[in-house]
């Protein structure tokens, strides 16, 4: 490395695991860049203090090292790494700079990348390679970034944790027992472990802020239709420009800062559709100083229990608001009924997954369905009535949706931000029952019914609202723990902000002891 370290550099660095052998006997070369913001490896990278093939090779040696037990990039493409570090590096040399000129970036293995295989974990498709890139990965490359390769998934990214057939499990890097979340898990582990400054992923039900949560990381998941998801499709579908219901693509980072940077990369309408006739222009954040947010707490939800780890975080959080001077408030009428909200959310969710279902299957989810008591209001049922839903129900329930999203401005013309729970609890040992349906998850002691704990997520998915997850502390046990920034339509900057403001006020991420 160009750079020497400090004394109290070598400290922090050894105190966080992250020495290397050199090639030569007997000495050792400090990795000192793994950890590193984007924001920060910009600027190293402009003022020459480092080569994106420097940053390149450490990173594919930190992987090399330590992907053994974590998993998460399930599909290295470490030549192309090198030889796109290098192609930075020269043009830079020409006076280039753009805003991710060099830096590693991962990406999710649902996005289509050329030559490299997309599976969704899918094992009948396993010999899929796309020939185009989805629209992220190639406005990564237009801004500069390095593809160091793509991490692990679930099945068909239904899960809240990663494993497949193909790639086999991710572990969280905080405890090797335990989920680092999903469906954008590997992506998270990978920047918990110092894979690469940047990573994008996706979310429909806390795909990108559930294992942001467990890994003690930041993303963001925006505004609908914000951020075009054109190539993040499934092997078997083509990949067209659609405007999808609930599900948004967006950044993964280590710090807030670099959500916001990464964002600014991917955010705007697709070239082929919107693009043709707009250009985005985002609405700054709503205020610059923590002490002048208006901010809304929620911690309780009709349908789970807040274990007490994460009612600690959304404490934790509260407080530092107060502390700076923020208007915190706990209750008001203008929230939208939670309990609605969440059936709102699991009718929208579920009446599209079931879309492809054999019609014999079909059929049987139809008399299930019809057996079921006119009383019952439980999240299961909810989920079964509509995975038979008719198009006048479907309709229906989008009249519910807007309703809801009409709530929310209201809302948001008397506060700027909800902070709330992502899931009940930290991340959770793995867990992989083949009925996804009889699991459980267990809050201080008590079990309740696995994909309950998606309301949270579903808060901000069901109206389209951006949300920015964050760390908030650490159990006693050691695990992270964050909390959801849920901000209003189209004004991301806004969570964003507020997230970057906490961060200066309370800290952030902390890298695996």
């Amino acid at each position: 490395m160009r750079r020497n370290c400090r004394d109290d550099d070598l400290l922090s660095v050894a105190r966080i695991g992250i020495l290397w052998p050199a090639s030569d006997a007997g000495s050792v070369r400090f990795m000192e860049w793994s950890f590193r913001t984007a924001e920060e490896l910009a600027a190293a990278l402009r003022a020459g203090e480092v080569t994106s093939a420097e940053l390149t090779d450490e990173a594919i040696a930190r992987i090399e090292r330590d992907d053994k037990v974590i998993n998460a990039i399930c599909v290295p493409d470490f030549d192309r790494a090198r030889a796109a570090a290098r192609r930075a590096d020269q043009a830079r040399a020409h006076g280039e700079d753009r805003p991710l000129l060099g830096i590693p970036v991962t990406v999710k293995e649902s996005y289509n990348m050329a030559g490299l295989p997309t599976t969704w974990g899918m094992p009948q498709h396993r010999g899929f390679v796309p020939a185009e890139d989805a629209v992220q990965v190639s406005r990564l490359k237009a801004a500069g970034a390095v593809v160091l390769g793509k991490t692990n998934v679930p099945l068909g990214l239904q899960d809240i944790q990663s494993f497949n057939e193909i790639y086999g499990t991710t572990n969280n890097p905080w405890d090797h027992d335990r989920t680092p979340g999903g469906s954008s898990g590997g992506s998270a582990a990978a920047l918990a472990s110092g894979f690469g400054a940047l990573s994008i992923g996706s979310d429909l039900a806390g795909s990108l802020r559930t294992p942001a949560h467990f890994c003690g990381i930041y993303a963001h998941k925006p505004t609908l239709g914000l951020v075009a998801p054109r190539g993040m499709v499934p092997p078997s579908e083509p990949a067209w420009p659609v405007d999808l219901d609930l599900a948004v693509v967006g950044p993964m980072a280590r710090t807030a800062r670099d959500l916001a940077l990464l964002l600014d990369v991917m955010a705007g309408p697709d070239p082929l559709t919107h693009g043709k006739a707009y250009d985005l222009t985002l609405p700054p954040a709503r205020h610059e100083r923590l002490g002048d947010f208006r901010v809304l707490v929620v911690d309780e939800h009709p349908f789970i229990p807040t274990g007490s780890a994460v009612r600690a975080g959304v404490n934790r959080v509260a407080d530092a608001l107060a502390d700076a001077g923020a208007r915190v408030e706990w209750h008001t009428p203008l929230l939208p009924d939670l309990t609605e909200a969440a059936i709102v959310y699991t009718q929208l969710q579920f009446s599209g997954s079931v879309a492809r279902f054999p019609v014999d299957a079909h059929e049987q989810l139809r008399t299930r369905a019809a057996g079921l008591s006119a009383d019952d209001r439980s999240l299961d049922a909810a989920r079964l009535r509509a995975m038979v839903f008719s198009h006048r129900d479907r309709l229906e329930t989008d009249n519910r949706r807007e309703l809801h999203r009409h709530l929310w401005r209201q809302l948001f013309t008397e506060f700027d931000a909800v902070v709330c729970p992502i899931t009940p609890t930290p991340a959770f040992p793995h867990d992989h029952d083949p009925d996804p349906l009889g699991r459980r998850i267990d809050i201080d002691g008590v079990e309740y019914p696995y994909f309950d704990q998606l309301v949270w997520a579903g808060l901000a998915t069901m109206p389209g609202l951006p949300a920015t997850a964050v760390p908030a502390g650490r159990t006693s046990a050691g695990l992270p723990v964050g909390v959801q920034l849920i901000g209003p339509m189209f004004e991301d900057r806004t969570p964003l902000r507020l997230a970057e403001l906490l961060e200066q006020k309370i800290g952030g991420f902390a890298a695996p002891g």
